[in-house]
């Protein structure tokens, strides 16, 4: 909506679909300005974090273990290197290919990115007690298996 202060009509306003569609539009908007507040990006942390979870890769690898797409995925590496977050290293087994690997600074950054979730989860589910934060994130999940298993999409890492 242009403008949030104004109420959405109520033919609308108690739709799951509306409800959880208007909540992914806060949710996007609060982890966004806190991957920024430390010069970072949603990508950034996917990549990080699968380097974390399932060591070096080529980027093949990476890109299906993070579902970041290969044309995305060079840029991401390459914001990453710059920075000295990854490093790249010719494969032993095929020249031709690279192998991504986590650098000490890219675990240091992984780890404010982190911090930065978890705060941005506190700051979404606010109104919600623990054990409600709980329940949402079963019957969202519950959701979200069904819709992949329906569609055929590939199930998301665990995070």
């Amino acid at each position: 909506m242009e403008n949030p202060s104004e109420k959405a009509p109520a033919r609308w306003e108690g739709l799951p679909s509306w409800l959880l569609a208007q909540t992914a539009n806060h949710a996007h908007r609060l982890v966004t300005d806190g991957f920024s507040s430390v010069r970072a990006r949603g990508y950034h942390y996917r990549l990080l974090a699968t380097l974390e979870d399932f060591g070096p890769a080529s980027q093949a690898a990476l890109g299906r273990r993070s579902g970041i797409h290969v044309s995305d995925m060079v840029a991401t590496i390459n914001e990453l290197a710059d920075r000295k977050l990854v490093e790249r290293a010719p494969d032993p087994s095929d020249r031709r290919r690279n192998i991504i690997s986590l650098t000490a600074a890219g675990r240091r950054q992984l780890r404010r990115l982190e911090e930065q979730l978890a705060e941005r989860q506190d700051e979404l589910l606010a109104p919600l007690s623990t054990e409600e934060r709980q329940r949402l994130t079963e019957l969202l999940s519950r959701l979200l298996d069904h819709h992949n298993r329906r569609t055929g999409a590939p199930e998301e890492p665990s995070r």
